[in-house]
């Protein structure tokens, strides 16, 4: 009877340990996930803050391109505060941001004075960059949720993380204007 309890405490402490364990590494994950978003999110923010600078340059090159600039500039001023808006509201924004910034940047390439304008230039290479490191916390922040919900979808430790609420969260995906190739019309 002895022997059978002290196998039955153990059975027990083993799984508190795997509880604790478990617990720790989703809180670590999840963690890293926020760390990730918020890496891409100072980009995404320098991003949504040059865009106006961009379309002002454009708009005195290409005053009969409203509808493109307008759009752009719509996606943008339809968000009264980008701090504001929650992680899912930041990807969505930013996902119909890029596909407008795409187009403007196709747009230009149909004005040769404007792609010669130092300030045009000097922006684009703004974006340039500002789109490079986009592309790489994207990759972190995927990378990181890849391995957050690994963590609360397997077994047994979907147990855990479905009793202390930890849900999957959303990769960052290109949207199908991103993979589609920009047309411009003259």
């Amino acid at each position: 009877m002895n022997y059978i309890l002290w196998i039955v405490i153990a059975i027990v402490i083993l799984l508190i340990l795997y509880v604790v364990i478990s617990y720790n590494q989703l809180v670590k994950l999840n963690n890293e996930t926020k760390e990730g978003f918020a890496t891409m999110d100072v980009y995404l923010k320098k991003r949504w803050d040059l865009i106006p600078n961009i379309v002002e340059v454009v708009k005195g090159y290409a005053k009969h391109e409203k509808d493109t600039l307008k759009e752009v500039v719509e996606i943008r001023n339809s968000v009264k505060s980008y701090d504001k808006l929650s992680d899912e509201q930041k990807i969505k924004t930013n996902e119909e941001i890029a596909g407008g910034i795409t187009k403007l940047m196709a747009l230009a390439e149909a004005y040769p004075d404007l792609k010669a304008n130092e300030n045009f230039l000097s922006l684009q290479q703004s974006l340039s960059g500002i789109e490079d490191e986009i592309a790489q916390s994207r990759k972190y922040y995927n990378a990181v949720v890849r391995n957050y919900n690994n963590k609360v979808e397997m077994i047994p430790s979907n147990i855990v993380a479905k009793m202390l609420g930890y849900k999957t969260k959303a990769m960052f995906e290109a949207t199908e204007a991103e993979r589609a190739n920009v047309k411009v019309k003259m």
